[in-house]
C-alpha cells in the first residue's frame, strides 16, 4: 500500500519542519545539587548549597564550542511585604503612603557567570527575570519606582536579596558549579532554584529543582506546638511566664 502525501499533510510537515529540527539540535540541562533539605537549629548561622550542571546534547562542533551565560534563581516562600514611604505632618513623621508587593519571594538570589544585562537586550531580561530587580518585582511600574527600591534596600540589608555576577564558574565549556548562599535568617519553607542557560541572546536550556529549609530540634517542636496545639501552646507560655516572674520577684525580693 502506497501512501501519498496530500498538499495539507505537505503544508503541515513544512510548518513542523523547523521545530522538529529545533528539537533535534536542542541543549539538555542535567543538575546535581550537594543537599535538597537545609536543616535550622538553634546554633544555625547559615551554610550553602553546591550546585553542579552540564549541558548535553549540544550542536557545537567541538572545534568551536558555544559560549554559554548561565543564570541561577533561588527563590523562598513567597509572602506579602508593604514599602512605606513617612511624611512629616505638623512636626510628627507619619506612615503617609505606602505599596503592597504581594507573592514577593521572602528569599531571593541571583546568581551569574557575569553581568546580566550583557547576557542580551533588554527584552531578554525582563522576559526571564534577570536581575535582582526583575525577579523581585516583575510588575514594578514607573510610579513604584521608589517603592520597589526602599524593597530591594531593606531586603538586601536584612541579608534575604543577594546578587553576585560571578558566582557561576565553568570547570569545562559545558559543565559549571555554583555555590548557592543559604544565610542564618532564611525563612523556613520550599524553596525554588531556576537554572538558565542561555546562548547567543536566548534561553538554550532551563531547569528547575527545589530544597527545603526546617527547623529541628528543640525550635521544631515549638514551632509544631504553636501550630498544631495552639490552646495549649498559649496556656504553656502563660504559665511559663507566671513561673519566671514569680522566681524573679523572690530573687529580687530576698537580695
Amino acid at each position: 500500500m502506497i501512501l501519498r502525501k496530500t498538499p495539507a499533510s505537505l503544508a503541515i510537515a513544512l510548518l513542523l519542519a523547523p521545530f522538529t529540527a529545533q528539537l533535534a539540535h536542542a541543549e539538555r540541562l542535567v543538575t546535581s545539587l550537594s543537599t535538597h533539605r537545609v536543616l535550622i537549629s538553634s546554633n544555625f548561622t547559615g551554610t550553602s548549597l553546591v550546585l553542579f550542571a552540564s549541558i548535553e546534547d549540544s550542536d557545537a562542533t567541538k572545534e568551536k564550542p558555544k559560549k554559554y551565560d548561565i543564570a541561577i534563581t533561588v527563590r523562598g516562600p513567597a509572602a506579602t511585604f508593604v514599602t512605606r514611604k513617612k511624611e512629616r505632618i505638623l512636626g510628627l513623621w507619619v506612615n503617609y503612603e505606602s505599596r503592597r508587593y504581594p507573592d514577593t519571594p521572602s528569599y531571593l538570589a541571583v546568581l551569574t557567570n557575569r553581568p546580566p544585562a550583557e547576557f542580551g537586550p533588554l527584552e531578554l531580561q525582563t522576559k526571564h527575570k534577570l536581575g535582582l530587580s526583575f525577579a523581585a518585582l516583575p510588575q514594578t511600574i514607573a510610579a513604584d519606582e521608589e517603592f520597589g527600591a526602599a524593597l530591594l534596600r531593606v531586603k538586601k540589608a536584612e541579608g534575604l536579596f543577594y546578587e553576585e555576577t560571578n558566582a557561576v564558574t565553568f570547570l569545562t565549556p559545558t559543565l559549571f558549579r555554583a555555590t548557592l548562599p543559604i544565610p542564618g535568617t532564611a525563612p523556613t519553607g520550599p524553596y525554588e532554584i531556576d537554572v538558565q542557560v542561555f546562548a547567543n541572546g536566548a534561553l538554550a536550556a532551563q531547569q528547575s529543582t527545589a530544597i527545603e529549609v526546617v527547623k529541628t530540634g528543640f525550635e521544631a517542636f515549638v514551632a509544631q506546638s504553636a501550630r498544631e496545639a495552639r490552646l495549649d501552646y498559649g496556656l504553656g507560655v502563660a504559665l511559663l511566664a507566671f513561673v519566671v516572674g514569680t522566681l524573679a520577684g523572690l530573687v529580687f525580693r530576698r537580695s
